[in-house]
């Protein structure tokens, strides 16, 4: 989707200037009789914020011991924010383990477009700086193992109560030097407080973009009209098969792209949609993507204004966009702030994390499906100290629609719901490395 950039009128500057915002924070919205006000004017009850323990590390906290077991290097899969999350396990892992960390490998991945490494998009002398007295992290291994490559430990697809002491380190001991992909069934909760400590520290102080990359995220954020919203909008065909959910009102255009995607040789080509009562259970549990135009619809009934600035976190192959765009004008994506040589030579986990930058630096996020890219968008937004974080319901949506709510109706029914997820903040960040911090 490619759209130009609309020059700010001098009376809107004028007011952004002075203050007089239309967005943050006293924007109303009307329909029919009703006047709700924006849902970032309702009181928080609860802030998520780095736990003292671990952010203030005073001591208390296991040293590390004077010798390694060996050297581990964390073999990350997918795309950025899936390679991320498996590299903050496997931080946790190496200090569970005792081990000292190589840098590890982010895997090429012909699905995402991708051919860049961890040092193409993290700052790796601030990754090691920071970490220090967390995890031991070397650049290079030392010289009797640099010709070596890695015993592999297959932990991937491990099941029930993983023990990384148990299975790894055996294999640690004995090899010196070995690689392995996080398991999605470990146990955090049970990891010592060092431990607990090392991830956080790696995956929330320590993790940077290059400052090539830094600075054109700056140049994006800098273009973007200010204050907006960022919505990370996920309705890709890939998206929809992987979630086997039915959209029949959907265009032909946009159906046929479903149906390329589900008869691709990708890992999603066995997804079959689910029909009948299935179907409907997993809907109401929430597990289909909204479209575009839900999306509109719902940011509506929150108070969220039609003439919003928007910056759209989606990918380039992100369906129905006229659904969102019919009713929310000021929409900006990284295509249309970017000259066509930038972006066109730009692989997916460079974009990813242009978009991961400016969410976490907008004004207020909005999610509508709580993704890899979403858990540590909120958590990064409440270490920084922003709350106008919200994870749209999805439940909700297709529970009250399904009762054949529509218009006001429906629209007071997500208002209520959404002021409560956000009251309690809601999606705002992950418990391991947060505490709840009564307001």
């Amino acid at each position: 989707m490619h759209q130009h950039i609309r020059p700010i009128p001098l009376f809107l500057s004028l007011l952004l200037f002075s203050g007089v915002v239309l967005f943050f924070p006293y924007s109303l919205f009307r329909s029919g009789s009703q006047v709700r006000s924006i849902i970032w004017e309702t009181p928080r009850v609860f802030e998520w914020r780095p736990c003292a323990w671990w952010q203030e590390n005073d001591g208390s906290l296991e040293a590390l011991p004077e010798k390694s077991n060996g050297y581990i290097r964390v073999d990350c899969y997918g795309g950025l924010n899936q390679m991320r999350r498996d590299l903050c396990d496997g931080i946790g892992i190496a200090r569970l383990l005792n081990a000292t960390m190589v840098l590890p490998k982010f895997h090429v991945a012909a699905y995402w477009n991708e051919s860049s490494d961890f040092r193409d998009i993290f700052d790796i002398d601030y990754f090691i700086e920071r970490t220090k007295g967390f995890v031991r992290v070397i650049k290079e291994l030392p010289d009797e193992l640099k010709s070596k490559e890695p015993f592999k430990v297959d932990c991937s697809k491990r099941k029930g109560q993983f023990d990384y002491v148990e299975v790894v380190l055996p294999s640690l001991l004995k090899h010196q030097y070995i690689s392995f992909a996080p398991a999605m069934s470990q146990r955090r909760d049970r990891y010592p407080l060092h431990a607990k400590a090392a991830l956080c520290q790696g995956c929330y102080n320590a993790l940077r973009l290059t400052k090539t990359l830094e600075t054109k995220a700056r140049e994006l954020l800098d273009a973007i009209p200010k204050p907006f919203l960022s919505l990370h909008l996920r309705f890709e065909p890939d998206m929809v098969v992987f979630s086997r959910c039915t959209y029949p009102s959907l265009s032909h255009s946009s159906l046929k792209a479903i149906e390329i995607a589900r008869n691709s040789d990708s890992v999603i080509s066995n997804k079959k949609p689910l029909t009948g009562t299935a179907a409907r259970q997993w809907r109401s549990r929430g597990k289909c993507p909204l479209t575009p135009q839900e999306t509109a619809f719902i940011l509506q009934s929150l108070g969220i204004p039609s003439n919003t600035f928007i910056y759209l976190a989606a990918g380039d192959e992100l369906m129905e966009i006229e659904g969102f765009t019919s009713i929310y004008k000021n929409v900006y994506t990284k295509s249309s702030l970017l000259s066509h040589v930038d972006f066109d030579s730009m692989h997916g986990n460079t974009k990813a994390a242009l978009d991961y930058y400016v969410s976490i630096n907008s004004d207020a996020y909005v999610a509508t499906y709580f993704g890899n890219m979403d858990k540590i968008v909120g958590a990064m937004r409440a270490a920084k100290g922003l709350y106008k974080t919200l994870l749209l319901n999805r439940r909700a949506f297709a529970n009250y629609s399904s009762k054949g709510l529509d218009g006001e109706d429906l629209a007071r029914d997500l208002w209520d719901v959404h002021r409560e997820d956000f009251v309690t903040g809601r999606g705002s960040a992950v418990p391991d490395c947060f505490c709840e911090s009564r307001m």
